[in-house]
């Protein structure tokens, strides 16, 4: 081999100083496609296995993903996608640690799902730093487009905010009334309540007391008590998953029920599975997709049935394909894996999605599309396993979210 020329020595030294100065600045190297239009890009689907979110989220959500993954690929050949997953066990510092060695080992360029708020502002967190992109599909916490905003995070399904209001307006036909809090002792909890107190206050109703309780409790009795003798009309329940299950079951134990309605801040079809019809009926909620709601929605919920032993879909499951496959396709038309890049594409123009409806994500990182409201029906009203809801309206994406200005998002311009 002949040796290396003056200038072929030149440029080898300019490269690696470029290498040094990136590694200074951005603490990894730069993805591949930044120098190239990608030819293959990985995600990873960040979720809760094991835990009190798992039947929300967990395999559910990689079965959600992979199916966006190979719509896609029927699209676009010419781009390979992997898909990876990891429970971060609901603990912020091993969803940190699995997010930054799989970028650094896997050059995974977006993390999906992303359950349990504090994980996802963490890992959102992260993923700004390294430019890639957090598509937070499943996380609640309407701090992600708000003081937390960032341009490579989406959050896609619900929030906060929307919850909190939407359950609020649910309830106003009873007229005023006061709210006990039961909230789950982390990000997602607190924004819950801080959302709906908001809301109740300006509906003209008030909070006759509250508690909160770490992740994972299971005994509420002492909590119910209070909450019987606190005067409230309605108890409140700020948390999800398994400790949402529990004190719906507790509060029916200790005859709160029907003198107390309760509120669920955030219930999915998987935690009505759980409770069962006899328990949830009459149940008034507020999600953003429903396996049954249309001729679209129930033909992808049944592909993805046939992959999990005829379960039906969570509005989450639906979130990460739908998140998955807008990110795809934003990949495709902007050339890169750069996360700003990437999610300045999606935001570019609305989105038709099959699940959501039109869908469109704004400049502080909300997917913005309509939200429906949903009674649970009596046991005798279902025709069988997952037949769960009744239809009552639908909330337009405009009236169900934060007002972009609203949000203290510093990606938005204060209006003049």
């Amino acid at each position: 081999m002949p040796p290396a020329s003056s200038t072929d020595s030149r440029r080898s030294g300019l490269a690696g100083a470029a290498l040094a100065i990136w590694l200074a600045l951005h603490g990894t190297a730069p993805l591949a496609s930044e120098a190239a239009a990608p030819a293959a890009v990985t995600i990873g689907v960040l979720t809760d296995m094991n835990g009190p979110f798992s039947d929300q989220v967990g395999r559910g959500s990689v079965v959600a993903a992979e199916l966006a993954a190979e719509d896609f690929s029927r699209e676009d050949g010419g781009l390979a996608v992997t898909i990876l997953s990891a429970d971060h066990q609901n603990k912020p510092d091993i969803g940190l640690s699995i997010a930054r060695r799989w970028i650094d080992t896997e050059n995974v360029a977006a993390i999906v799902d992303l359950p349990h708020s504090g994980v996802a502002l963490g890992v959102a967190h992260l993923l700004g730093e390294r430019d890639r992109v957090a598509l937070a599909s499943s996380s609640m916490t309407s701090d992600l487009t708000g003081k937390a905003c960032a341009p490579t995070t989406v959050q896609w399904v619900t929030d906060t905010w929307a919850q909190g209001r939407g359950t609020v307006a649910a309830l106003a036909g009873n007229g005023p009334s006061a709210w006990y809090f039961l909230t789950v002792d982390y990000a997602l909890g607190h924004a819950l309540e801080r959302d709906a107190t908001k809301a109740l206050a300006e509906s003209g109703g008030s909070v006759a007391g509250g508690a909160r309780l770490p992740l994972g409790t299971s005994d509420f009795s002492a909590v119910l008590v209070r909450a019987r003798g606190s005067g409230a009309q309605v108890l409140a329940l700020a948390s999800t998953g398994a400790d949402m299950i529990a004190a719906v079951k507790q509060a029916g134990e200790f005859g709160l029920t029907p003198g107390l309605t309760i509120a669920p801040l955030f219930i999915q079809l998987s935690d009505i599975h759980a409770l069962g019809l006899a328990r949830a009926r009459d149940m008034r909620l507020v999600e953003s997709f429903y396996w049954d709601l249309n001729d679209s929605t129930r033909a992808w919920s049944r592909r993805w049935s046939a992959r999990m032993d005829g379960r039906m879909p969570t509005e989450d499951h639906a979130g990460v394909y739908s998140a998955t496959l807008a990110y795809l396709r934003a990949v495709r038309r902007s050339g890169t894996l750069a996360g700003r890049q990437v999610v300045a594409a999606m935001k570019r123009e609305p989105i038709d999605d099959p699940l959501f409806g039109r869908t469109l994500i704004r400049a502080d990182g909300r997917a913005v599309h309509d939200l429906h409201l949903f009674e649970v029906k009596h046991p005798d009203q279902s025709r069988g396993a997952y037949d769960y809801y009744r239809h009552l309206g639908t909330i337009s994406g405009e009236t169900a979210f934060r007002p972009l200005e609203a949000g203290d998002c510093p990606l938005v311009r204060a209006p003049d």
